[in-house]
């Protein structure tokens, strides 16, 4: 048995919006066996283009039966059907909602028209429910109100049975179809095509613009579990009904995917990422010599063309950073920035020569030299010949690559030859510091 379901609402995400019609054709694949309708007072008000779109404003629904009422009712009509709608996941995600929030737990097989239609009628212009009943010239009558269109989808599930769909059917209640739980615009076929390893994955919108990038062990499964659990939320809602696409990129370790993936969502910035959308490092430690030659130490925005001794994503990293190498190794507070009130002449007689000062200077940054490693990771590449390797200098990733299964890595300067510089940023360098806390017999260290 089908139930053919058709919905009207206050918005579109079920979790904060509430159904004002439902239209219900009970039908046993040969007619309509049962019909229920109803008009329901969503709890709060309709927004006018909702009104506009459907003609149902808050008087209509004002002595209408709330959902809970109709609950019972309508468990009992879908329990043990098929549910059908035109795009089902957005229907079923209101129905599912509010009948848990009733008390009831609906746990049915689903069938969508838009995807049965497809595969039986291919090469249509438009899979919409009005421009596909009027391509396959169905009856389609009061629009945009849970009965009228409720009524087209059942012609719709009459024209496609009719036309030998009852075999696609079959396939797509199949619990391993994936028919029934992925994004409308995406098929089985987009899931099969997807490795079983390592990798990036990167989901695209209509307009092929990256719009969420992961990274995953095994990027077929990772890639799954998004779309298993039909949440009512706005953001999840959104997201599903949004990707149209997905790319990937194969790895050969989950690190370089952990690496990959954080480099990609600051570089693309894709909209439904937020944990990794933090400003790029800014500021950096710096040293020159000023014109009474005295070596000097500054904490200063990040320059493209000037080499940094350390970098820092915010500046209160690098002064407190600063004044504990200036307290460790009795550097002046001013000749470091840290306090930057002028000196006054009797101050500048009172220092040390520079020699001297810099003498101290120099073993700070070789005490600093010793806290910030240079090492490079090796781990196994795509191929067997060849490994992946990523190299920390200075405590700071500079990037990676694959070299062939039988090179020697000399020093950081010869290996930069063969890898491809990166950003760093956190989560890419605590990620390597703790594989390396892990897997020891993987780290080189080097000069």
């Amino acid at each position: 048995m089908y139930a053919i379901v058709d919905i009207e609402t206050t918005g579109g995400y079920a979790a904060a919006n509430g159904i004002t019609e439902i239209a219900v054709y009970i039908h046993n694949g040969k007619k309509i066996t049962r019909h229920f309708e109803t008009l329901i007072n969503p709890g709060k008000p309709i927004p006018p283009y909702i009104k506009a779109l459907t003609g149902i404003d808050d008087a209509m629904v004002r002595d209408a039966p709330a959902f809970e009422e109709i609950a019972e009712v309508l468990y009992n009509l879908l329990k043990d059907c098929v549910f059908v709608a035109h795009n089902v996941n957005f229907d079923y995600s209101f129905v599912n909602h509010h009948l848990k929030a009733s008390g009831f737990q609906l746990s049915p097989k689903k069938l969508c028209t838009v995807r049965l239609s497809r595969k039986t009628f291919p090469d249509l212009p438009s899979y919409s429910l009005g421009n596909v009943c009027r391509s396959l010239n169905l009856p389609i009558n009061n629009r945009h109100r849970a009965g009228g269109d409720a009524l087209a989808t059942v012609h719709l599930l009459e024209h496609c049975l009719a036309n030998g769909a009852a075999i696609h059917i079959d396939d797509m209640l199949k619990k391993t179809s994936g028919e029934q739980w992925l994004p409308l615009k995406l098929t089985k076929a987009d899931i099969l095509r997807l490795p079983s390893g390592p990798g990036v994955y990167y989901f695209h919108d209509v307009k092929d613009k990256v719009i969420y990038v992961g990274k995953a062990i095994n990027i077929k499964k990772r890639v799954s579990s998004h779309f298993t659990h039909n949440d009512a939320d706005r953001k999840r809602q959104n997201f599903l009904r949004t990707i149209c696409k997905i790319k990937f990129k194969e790895c050969a370790t989950e690190l370089q995917a952990i690496v990959l993936e954080s480099t990609e969502i600051k570089r693309l910035w894709p909209k439904y990422n937020y944990s990794q959308k933090q400003p790029l490092q800014k500021f950096a430690l710096y040293k020159f010599e000023d014109n009474r030659g005295y070596q000097r130490l500054a904490i200063d925005k990040k320059k493209k063309n000037l080499q940094a001794l350390y970098n820092f994503n915010l500046l209160n990293e690098g002064l407190v950073m600063l004044k504990k190498i200036a307290a460790e190794f009795e550097l002046n507070e001013k000749l470091c920035f840290i306090d930057k009130t002028a000196f006054t002449e009797d101050e500048w007689e009172q220092l040390e020569a520079p020699s001297n000062y810099n003498t101290k200077v120099q073993l700070a940054l070789d005490a600093l030299d010793k806290q910030l490693p240079t090492f490079a990771v090796l781990d196994d590449g795509l191929q067997p010949t060849e490994k992946l390797c990523l190299l920390i200098e200075r405590g700071s990733f500079w990037g990676m690559g694959y070299l062939p299964a039988t090179h020697n890595i000399t020093s950081s300067l010869e290996l930069k030859n063969h890898l491809a510089p990166y950003t760093d940023n956190d989560t890419i360098r605590n990620s390597i510091y703790s594989f390396v806390a892990q897997h020891p017999q993987k780290k080189v260290n080097l000069r």
